[in-house]
């Protein structure tokens, strides 16, 4: 059993190193805030909480301690690290920072014009 469950902690830990590598050359490495900041909450996101398992594993398998606090902060980490990463994209979107000449399309400019302009959002009148 002590095998196994070392084994289970190596790999959770290991994991999340090998995302936490990910996110890091993904925030040296891509052109503009948007894809950097979608390396950042995604990758970054799931290396953390990998690593996070693999002390819970730690502390539950070989210490015999069932730690509350780190399931709690697992889930707080999965469900506020992607809404963060959204929020800064969105508030760099909004302040006018352009995308790099690669990007393809961009849907978020017709909703923002018809708000600019006082019009309702195109998908509620879709609804």
């Amino acid at each position: 059993m002590t095998v196994i469950a070392n084994s289970l902690i190596v790999l959770t830990i290991v994991v999340g190193i090998i995302f936490t590598i990910v996110t890091v050359i993904g925030i040296l490495r891509l052109p503009d805030v948007y894809t950097r900041a979608h390396a950042a909450s995604k990758s970054a996101t799931l290396g953390v909480l990998s690593i996070l398992l693999g002390v819970f594993f730690h502390f539950w398998f070989n210490e015999g301690h069932f730690s509350i606090q780190l399931l709690l902060g697992i889930a707080f980490l999965f469900i506020t690290s992607p809404i963060g990463g959204h929020l800064m994209s969105r508030a760099a979107y909004m302040s006018g920072v352009k995308p790099t000449k690669l990007t393809v399309g961009d849907d978020l400019a017709e909703v923002v014009e018809k708000a600019k302009k006082g019009k309702p959002d195109i998908r509620k009148e879709e609804e």
